[in-house]
């Protein structure tokens, strides 16, 4: 059963072993553990919702629960606090075009607001109801999922928005498909949801963000359907698949969606290489992506990401040899890990695998073979689980992401780090930051940066904390010249730092594009733009 109040499968957790646990209380002190409320009383303090006679939405106290918050920070302190101050009135669930056309036109007519619903995975408040006098209804397409059409010559797929990332991907590897678009979010995130925010999958360097994905589909917007043909390409004026990819529901809801979908790769493997310091690291990375090779992942974690890494992967003999393995060979306390993805027919996976680690040698990286890039492939979707147990701890931990230019990008690390430490020292209490390079582009990087500090005794002060370092971390990217989202989209989290990236003018034009598709704005208000 799913977590109501964290990530994913109540059944699964994530164990911490006791030297990682003396790690993290060496960094920022002994977390301060927390009395959550259980699912009753967060269950009897959902109020009276407002009016939605409809005979496709649910108004009980639980379903409007569960559809209350995602998971960003400040969502998990609401749930495990009680302290949620808005909920969705109704919530539908939809099984064909025809509902969403009736849902939509219903809401239209009575001014109800709506909120489009994927796997309510968003961590920067994507489906978080505002607090306004009209009844939001939120939409929840889960249950459109299904394989429409599967085109084996043109490489192309057509599903229901509301596929889950796992059943996407098994419903195609079933032909011997794959789409190759795996966020952290994967389990749960969905198809409509990666179009919206314009995600991007672990393996972008291989099959592409969704942008490239996203062939076309279908959208019901509050003045009709919109349809997105599916050309291989088209000089027919501005794309209208730009209207919708990253739109957040603003515009409509999307229904169905065409993607592009590659062969299952005949091989797919992971090293991994520490280099001597991270800027070993950065141009060994560069190297590889100016020579042409083809991969499908590159993350380099800076030094005090390693350190981590190192430290909570348990296997404390295991991890022991090979630390003084690399001594030996000269890695000391600064070393940097990269780990590279190979992917595609066998005889290009050995050659772009040579290739590539015959570069990392020339930057005195030492390649210490599969099996640390196997334990991340392993368990890369069991990741997010740790948050639960950080929390149950006493600790919280967030994560941001940004992307600048190379020249760009040392500088915009020592940013971010400065400003979370900035915001956080004031409190008298500790930081841990640590960060890594995620998607590598020809002309720069995604940098994502995850930082751990303890829960104060008061919810609400655990909540300022938070807002205050996300408020310098996201003045810092600002101010250094990235992008307030490479990945997560913009929410209600990214909405005041907008302005700085799209400007006046911009900004303008996408609130009159929202207006276009949707007039009386019913469609997830203040979200993306105000």
């Amino acid at each position: 059963m799913r977590r109501w109040n964290g990530w994913g499968d109540d059944a699964i957790n994530y164990s911490v072993p006791v030297s990682a646990a003396l790690f993290l209380e060496k960094q920022v002190g002994k977390g301060q553990p927390q009395h959550d409320i259980k699912l009753d009383q967060a269950i009897s303090q959902v109020p009276k919702a407002k009016s939605l006679k409809h005979p496709l939405v649910l108004t009980d106290q639980l379903t409007r629960l569960l559809h209350a918050r995602g998971q960003s920070f400040p969502n998990w302190v609401e749930l495990r606090s009680g302290q949620i101050h808005s909920y969705p009135d109704g919530v539908a669930f939809p099984t064909t075009n025809e509902d969403v056309v009736n849902l939509i036109q219903y809401a239209s007519k009575s001014r109800i607001q709506i909120i489009p619903y994927g796997g309510g995975t968003s961590v920067v408040g994507h489906i978080d109801p505002i607090n306004t006098k009209s009844p939001v209804l939120t939409v929840d397409m889960t249950r459109m999922k299904r394989l429409i059409d599967l085109d084996t010559e043109s490489l192309q797929a057509t599903f229901g928005a509301g596929v889950t990332g796992a059943d996407l991907e098994a419903q195609l590897r079933a032909h011997g498909f794959t789409l190759g678009h795996f966020p952290q979010s994967f389990e749960y995130s969905t198809l409509g949801g990666w179009v919206a925010t314009r995600s991007c999958g672990q393996q972008s360097l291989r099959y592409g963000r969704i942008e490239k994905l996203f062939a076309g589909g279908q959208v019901i917007t509050p003045l009709g359907e919109l349809i997105l043909p599916a050309f291989p390409a088209s000089a027919a004026g501005p794309d209208l698949r730009e209207m919708i990819l990253g739109s957040e529901g603003r515009m409509g809801i999307l229904t169905q969606i065409c993607i592009r979908i590659s062969p299952l790769p005949e091989r797919e493997e992971f090293h991994a290489v520490f280099f001597p310091d991270f800027q070993h690291g950065v141009e060994a990375v560069r190297q590889i992506l100016s020579s042409g090779l083809s991969l499908c992942m590159l993350r380099l974690s800076t030094e005090n990401e390693t350190i981590t890494t190192l430290a909570l992967a348990g296997h404390e003999n295991l991890i022991g040899a090979m630390q003084r393995l690399l001594a030996i060979r000269g890695l000391g306390d600064s070393k940097c890990l990269l780990l590279l993805g190979f992917s595609g027919k066998s005889g290009l996976v050995r050659l772009n695998r040579n290739e590539a680690l015959g570069i990392t040698a020339k930057f005195n990286g030492i390649h210490v073979g599969k099996t640390f890039g196997a334990q991340w492939h392993k368990n890369r979707f069991r990741t997010p689980y740790l948050r639960n147990t950080l929390w149950e701890m006493g600790y919280g931990v967030d994560t941001l992401e940004t992307a600048t230019d190379w020249g760009n990008t040392q500088r915009m690390i020592n940013e971010i780090e400065s400003g979370l430490r900035g915001a956080i020292s004031p409190s008298g209490d500790r930081i841990h930051i640590f960060t890594h390079l995620s998607h590598v582009y020809p002309s720069g990087s995604s940098i994502y940066t995850t930082y751990l500090f303890r829960l104060a005794a008061d919810p609400s002060e655990t909540l300022e904390r938070w807002q205050k370092m996300k408020s310098a971390a996201s003045q810092a990217i600002i101010s250094t010249g990235g992008t307030i989202s490479h990945q997560h989209g913009v929410g209600l989290d990214h909405l005041p730092y907008l302005a700085p990236e799209k400007g006046t003018l911009g900004l303008a034009a996408v609130s009159a594009l929202c207006r276009q598709f949707d007039p009386k704005g019913i469609m997830n208000p203040g979200k993306l733009v105000a």
